[in-house]
């Protein structure tokens, strides 16, 4: 996927024939002009480089391990956890916090990454519980892996696998958590469908996510902000009706953080290493560098959804 997105006529051509699934509301938004799978394999091979780079998200000029930070998490769970499950978390909220799991639970963990919430996770529903991780990109999948075994934790399985179509049973499942993945998906209306469908009666979600509202549409078409979580962001809205959809009810937004032009450059990785200026340059009216983030700020936030299946 190329960092500038084409002319109108380009994105029409490539448009046709190639099938979306837009949430509720949603109907009439342009899409990037790519198919969903060119799509996954985008977002998994920039989120390995960035494992390997040593950055967060996209670009990703926040250090590894300031995500964890950001996200805020306590410091007293993050401890003596594995180093590099610190410094590899990418996210934007902290899904397990007062989540009310019990010993014994079984939670799923979508986009599970290098697996700090799985760490987490495994600790709080002990050895008689099960914490299983879905994720699409094999070096992440090795790195949660290999963080698994240095905490010792035994209770924990990673599994290779899309979230639009988990590898997880029919209603096995007592809470689903993840942490700023949602909005990667092409096909968000199957990923809340399979929630519903892996969720026992009675369990619950709690999902940090980004949103964004009004969202010009120069930042939709272009790749690095969608592989930075922003360009495919929905509406808060479209999401609460997304999960009540599926069959979800309780649906809440009990957190928010509304993110300001500094924290939307830092999350996008507008600095030397990937210019503004050159990824908006054919196909956005050349927009100056200085109005870039400025112009998503207070557009774009996130959200800590909760809910549970009937």
């Amino acid at each position: 996927m190329p960092a500038e997105c084409c002319s109108g006529s380009e994105r029409k051509e490539e448009r046709e024939g190639v099938a979306t699934d837009r949430p509720a509301g949603d109907e009439g938004r342009e899409t990037l002009p790519f198919d969903h799978h060119r799509l996954r394999d985008e977002v998994s091979r920039t989120y390995a480089e960035a494992l390997a780079r040593g950055t967060c998200c996209s670009g990703l000029s926040q250090p590894k391990g300031s995500a964890a930070k950001l996200a805020g998490y306590d410091p007293a769970l993050l401890g003596d956890l594995p180093a590099e499950a610190l410094a590899d978390s990418f996210g934007c909220g902290n899904p397990l916090a007062f989540a009310g799991l019990t010993p014994g639970s079984t939670v799923v963990d979508l986009g599970s990454g290098a697996g700090l919430d799985l760490l987490i996770a495994a600790r709080v529903v002990g050895p008689e519980g099960r914490v299983i991780g879905v994720d699409m990109t094999d070096e992440m999948i090795a790195q949660a892996t290999t963080n698994a075994e240095k905490a010792g934790l035994t209770n924990i399985e990673v599994r290779k696998g899309l979230i639009e179509a988990l590898p997880v049973e029919d209603e096995s499942v007592d809470l689903i958590v993840s942490n700023c993945v949602i909005n990667l998906s092409p096909e968000k209306n199957r990923v809340f469908a399979e929630i519903a469908r892996v969720l026992r009666p009675g369990g619950r979600i709690r999902i940090s996510d980004i949103v964004a509202e009004n969202l010009p549409q120069w930042a939709r078409n272009i790749a690095p902000l969608y592989c930075s979580c922003i360009g495919g962001a929905i509406s808060e809205a479209d999401y609460v009706a997304g999960l009540e959809s599926a069959g979800l009810v309780d649906v809440e937004v009990v957190e928010r953080i509304t993110y300001d032009a500094a924290q939307i450059s830092a999350i996008a990785g507008l600095d030397d290493s990937l210019s503004p200026a050159t990824v908006v340059s054919d196909c956005c009216g050349q927009r100056p560098t200085d109005t870039f983030a400025p112009a998503l700020a207070g557009k774009v936030w996130s959200a800590m959804f909760v809910g549970r299946k009937p």
